[in-house]
């Protein structure tokens, strides 16, 4: 039996007050906004992410953008850009890689969105195969596979991605199982496009498939190869799962428990609530296709929200900020938790309601979720919740893979420093705790080299960037501790410019994939400052100006990267000692 308090209780009160009247009654739900936005038809443009903010805050600026329908425009855009030799960049519908993967060099610069490269080009039930656009979204992707009765195995757990996007960060689901959980482990074909001499007519079309070695250069990126046209995927007969949330204690043994727990089940994952000391275990796996169910996944955090709702969150978000309130963010925490928990985090057994576990229901239903970007009627105003017209959610993101041979000792550092500091995550409660899922090595040559688990650790960020979370310290040390001390890889669609430091060095196959950047694209057109400091190509990555450390534009060096005017100073970590935090200093010069 879950407990939900008072003030759970009304969470899920209204919630489902919420969720029945945008079943009966008729008003708007805002679908996000276009990521590109120019003021005078086409030109003087400028692109953001879906939160509409960078880590660097900067605006990123282009003097056109180009819409595609079909490849042979995209080789024109491609082959007069180039004759120009004008820089360029791949823009998605949604745009929703937190760093600055998208933003091109220069006031020349031209923006190629795939946004109207969105059809299905093939399925194939005999060899069930799917080929596609690049800009065909997660959700079309799912949806027109089913109606073939064909499914794709594993992909992210957020239906508004693309498939370029996807290839581009090396996005995934959760699963150690066969293929593992990374969508590009199931690409077969794709074709690039990418700069050519006079003589290639200032262009160079390549069709890739199993077996060539470019193949693994392109099924992860970074959007820097050139623009990806079409794709082929491999999927399977479409099938069912069930689901069951199981939360337990927290405990010492929470790396051997979350190892064993992989190898047990095929879609798992876990989330962890450190302050709470409590996990919640996903038990996903596939059943037989005659098991009785129909369960829908509607994820609550990418439903549509209205807009009161968004904006009052985060007021009691910033009031526990402003006046050091850990109660407060704690009891917030737990009480969206045990909301959360009381209705299977958005998991239906029938598309609109929650009546028990477990859930079972076909693959194209519960893989994905993206409520937010699906017309449908809301009794307010209602949005994505990190949509930037709402003064709402707005976070940093960490994510980063641990190899399973180290997974074990970082959960236990991190026990340790929360132990130092038992309030000191809550806030990360109120975005759900930390997600953990199931990553496995790949061919890529930037996607994973090791099992292991990849960690998902979404937090508060202040509209002002020289104003320092409460607990910054604590973070920067979990940060710094997985990224530096164990030897995490970062997933590219996520991050701060602090976890990208050095990171080419990780992947053994690294120069490989700067070597194939050189072939296809010499004159690195499609390439930014900003991606070449990321592949270690040039300095400043690290970015040193006042309260840098705050936004992980650098680790502090000296007191004026934190915020000393607010009593935050550059310390060493109190577990990996090499960590450079910012820590709030009493007037008493205790920590």
């Amino acid at each position: 039996m879950i407990y939900v308090n008072k003030c759970g209780w009304l969470l899920l009160t209204n919630f489902c007050l919420l969720s029945w009247c945008c079943n009966n009654i008729s008003c708007e739900c805002f679908l996000p906004e276009e990521p590109i936005k120019c003021s005078s038809g086409n030109s003087n443009c400028v692109i953001t992410n879906s939160q509409g903010s960078f880590p660097d805050r900067s605006v990123c600026q282009a003097a056109d953008a180009v819409y595609p329908t079909t490849e042979a425009e995209l080789i024109d855009v491609v082959s007069t850009a180039t004759m120009n030799k004008r820089k360029m960049k791949v823009a998605t519908r949604y745009s929703h890689s937190f760093p600055k993967l998208v933003c091109p060099d220069g006031e020349d610069s031209l923006l190629i969105s795939t946004k109207n490269m969105n059809k299905i080009i093939k399925i194939d039930k005999l060899s069930k195969t799917i080929t596609v656009q690049s800009g065909v979204t997660l959700e079309q992707l799912i949806k027109e596979a089913a109606k073939a009765e064909l499914a794709l195995p594993h992909t992210p757990y957020w239906w508004g991605l693309t498939v370029g996007g996807m290839l581009g960060t090396g996005a995934h689901g959760s699963s150690w199982w066969k293929g593992g959980s990374a969508v590009h482990d199931y690409v077969i074909e794709l074709r690039i496009i990418s700069p050519g001499e006079a003589s290639d007519g200032y262009h160079k079309i390549r069709t890739l498939k199993e077996g060539d070695a470019d193949l693994d250069a392109a099924k992860v990126s970074l959007g820097v190869l050139g623009v990806i046209s079409q794709v082929t995927l491999k999927v399977e007969t479409l099938f069912k799962r069930s689901i069951t949330y199981e939360t337990k204690d927290d405990d010492n043994n929470l790396g051997e428990e979350a190892i064993s727990f992989g190898k047990k089940h095929e879609f798992g994952d876990i989330t962890w609530y450190p302050s709470q000391r409590q996990v919640s275990y996903r038990i996903d796996d596939r059943v037989l296709s005659n098991t009785s169910g129909n369960g829908v996944n509607k994820l609550f955090g990418f439903r549509s929200i209205a807009s009161p709702v968004l904006v009052s969150n985060r007021k009691i978000e910033e009031v526990a900020e402003k006046f050091g309130y850990a109660d407060l963010k704690c009891f917030w925490g737990n009480s969206t938790t045990a909301a959360l928990e009381a209705i299977a985090f958005g998991l239906t057994n029938n598309g609109y309601l929650f009546t028990g576990y477990p859930v079972v229901g076909y693959q194209n239903n519960v893989q994905s979720a993206g409520g937010c970007i699906t017309p449908g009627n809301c009794l307010l105003p209602s949005y994505c919740a990190w949509d930037p017209r709402v003064k709402g959610q707005f976070f940093f993101i960490n994510g980063f893979s641990i190899s399973i041979s180290k997974v074990k000792n970082f959960l236990k550092d991190v026990q340790q420093l929360i132990k130092l500091e038992p309030e000191s995550l809550c806030g990360l409660e109120l975005y759900n705790g930390i997600l953990m899922r199931y990553v496995t090595a790949s061919s890529a040559y930037l996607g994973k080299d090791e099992d292991g688990i990849d960690f998902d650790i979404t937090y508060y960020r202040s509209e002002d960037p020289l104003i320092p979370r409460m607990f910054e310290d604590i973070l920067e040390e979990i940060e710094q501790m997985a990224m530096f001390k164990y030897g995490g890889v970062p997933h590219w669609g996520k991050n701060r410019n602090v976890d990208f430091v050095g990171a080419i060095n990780k992947y053994k196959n690294g120069n490989k994939f700067l070597d194939v950047k050189q072939r296809y694209d010499p004159l690195g057109l499609f390439s930014s400052v900003w991606t070449d400091q990321v592949l270690g190509l040039k300095d400043g990555l690290s970015i040193d100006k006042e309260g840098c450390a705050l936004e992980g534009l650098c680790l502090c060096s000296k007191d004026i990267h934190c915020a000393p005017n607010k009593g935050y100073f550059c310390k060493s970590g109190r577990v990996f000692k090499e960590a450079k935090v910012c820590r709030k200093v009493k007037s008493n010069g205790d920590f």
